[in-house]
């Protein structure tokens, strides 16, 4: 006994000196009223300095394990424990009509799996080797000598102020006008899109987006049981006619858009085509859920507002906006600027779900942001993006027989293949070869985009995507002879 400890540089040794011993009286190799070897002798065996033993023992009596008597040595203490009542439940048989559904729509479960070695254009995640990983570090040193144990308690629901005043700063150099609008710093987009359909969408009510849109917003909407009313895409942005006829057809409560960057499709809905949306809506009186995705990488052509900006002071808008997509996505930091009034109410379905984001977290976004650190690190991303952007459309219209190759900037481009061509098994085939990618159709509300496939390039090499088009090209090529 305490000869088959195998120890470890990774973690204090004191500590997995106490694990060792904790499990050995829970497993009831250690007996209640039997004697532990002295720190001495313990140390002695396991060739660790005496004090860290002296520290194991202290560990072990502050939880109750063990008890030393001054002058006698350390002994095991009383541990009840009772094995043999063994409870099984049946949980599948538990679970809500609302677990069963996250779980079948969880494309991460289902979908086909990136492996070593393949070439990897499934993800849609921003190249971590762009990080600015000493500034951010210089952030962590700065923000925390200034707030510390601060940072480390509780904070507010609504978010940490200094980040909250930054991005309503943020929010009006894109031209939005935050007169009677407020922000909630929440968990991302996908937290975002939950609060604001949990307060403002009831089940059975119908829900419009574009068709195809963001696969996530699709799962979301369906746990809350929305009757989901898709409208087709065209190559400057959701059709206009379609759009006008669903709304008069439906009583439409909520609409949910991407006009930049769009995802799945990279389409940027057009300048003129935002405003006429927007006069659409607003004649039908239905309010917007705008996600701002990746607006920060465009690489060609003039600014685009969004429609939060385009909308004025009117606060039919909901803006969500995260820069996961864009930098330090481990972090899961978004936002939803909206109408203050409406804020408030948001605030308070946040305060019930999960008190607040980390007050660390956004600390240190803060700091980082504030630094001037987003302008210096998008000014390589958008180099580096756009050689990468480029390179994919020039390698799709030449290697994969396509119908349309959309994506106007971003980190994604997608393929419309010939109409018999299934993209699932194109997936399947190139997979055998090491190449794996999103297939299309989980984007679709209505079943549709079996021949179609989106391709992230953010994280891949030059190299590696000339040779994994190349790959795909030939498998579609092989499904067409």
């Amino acid at each position: 006994m305490f000869t088959d400890i195998s120890l470890t540089n990774d973690r204090p040794l004191y500590l997995q000196i106490r694990d060792y011993i904790r499990q050995m009286i829970l497993r009831g190799l250690l007996s209640q009223g039997q004697k532990l070897p002295s720190t001495r002798e313990l140390s002695d065996t396991l060739e660790v300095s005496r004090n860290t033993i002296i520290l194991a023992y202290e560990y072990l009596e502050d939880e109750g394990f063990v008890k030393t008597i001054r002058g006698k040595g350390t002994f095991v203490s009383a541990v009840s424990i009772d094995y043999k009542n063994v409870w099984d439940m049946d949980w599948n048989s538990r679970l809500t009509p609302y677990a069963n559904m996250a779980n079948r729509l969880d494309i991460v479960k289902h979908e086909s799996k990136w492996q070593k070695g393949m070439i990897s254009f499934k993800s849609i995640a921003p190249d971590d080797k762009l990080f600015d990983v000493e500034d951010f570090k210089r952030a962590f040193q700065n923000r925390f000598s200034l707030e510390g144990e601060k940072l480390l308690n509780y904070g507010y629901a609504q978010g940490y102020k200094p980040l909250i005043d930054y991005l309503l700063h943020y929010m009006e150099n894109k031209g939005v006008s935050t007169q009677g609008k407020s922000i909630l710093i929440t968990n991302g987009f996908t937290e975002g899109f939950d609060i604001v359909l949990s307060a403002l969408v009831n089940p059975g009510n119908y829900i419009l987006c574009e068709n195809p849109t963001h696969n996530t917003a699709i799962k979301i909407m369906k746990l809350h049981h929305q009757k989901i009313i898709g409208i087709d895409m065209e190559e400057d942005g959701i059709n206009l006619a379609k759009l006008e006829k669903a709304l008069a057809n439906n009583p439409v409560s909520m609409a949910f858009l991407i006009p930049s960057y769009h995802n799945p499709t990279g389409v940027i809905m057009s300048p003129q085509k935002r405003i006429q949306v927007l006069d659409i809506f607003a004649r039908y009186k239905v309010p917007v859920i705008e996600d701002g995705f990746n607006e920060e990488l465009r690489y060609s052509g003039s600014h685009l507002s969004p429609l939060a900006a385009l909308c004025g002071s009117g606060n039919s808008v909901i803006y969500i906006g995260s820069l996961s997509k864009v930098l330090f996505p481990g972090l899961r930091i978004g936002w939803i600027l909206g109408d203050k009034e409406l804020i408030s109410k948001l605030e308070s379905v946040k305060r019930s779900r999960n008190i607040h984001t980390s007050f660390l977290d956004q600390a240190l976004l803060y700091e980082y942001l504030s630094r001037g650190n987003l302008e210096k690190y998008l000014k390589k991303a958008r180099k580096t993006y756009r050689e990468k952007y480029d390179l994919a459309i020039e390698c799709a219209r030449e290697y994969i027989p396509h119908k349309t190759v959309l994506g106007e900037g971003g980190l994604h481009i997608f393929i419309e293949l010939a109409d018999h061509v299934d993209a699932r098994q194109v997936l399947t085939r190139s997979i055998r070869r090491n190449v794996i990618f999103m297939p299309g159709d989980i984007f679709y509300t209505d079943g549709k985009g079996s021949n179609t496939l989106r391709l992230g390039f953010a994280r891949s090499t030059l190299n590696e995507i000339k040779k994994g088009f190349k790959i795909i090209g030939n498998v579609v090529k092989e499904m067409e002879e």
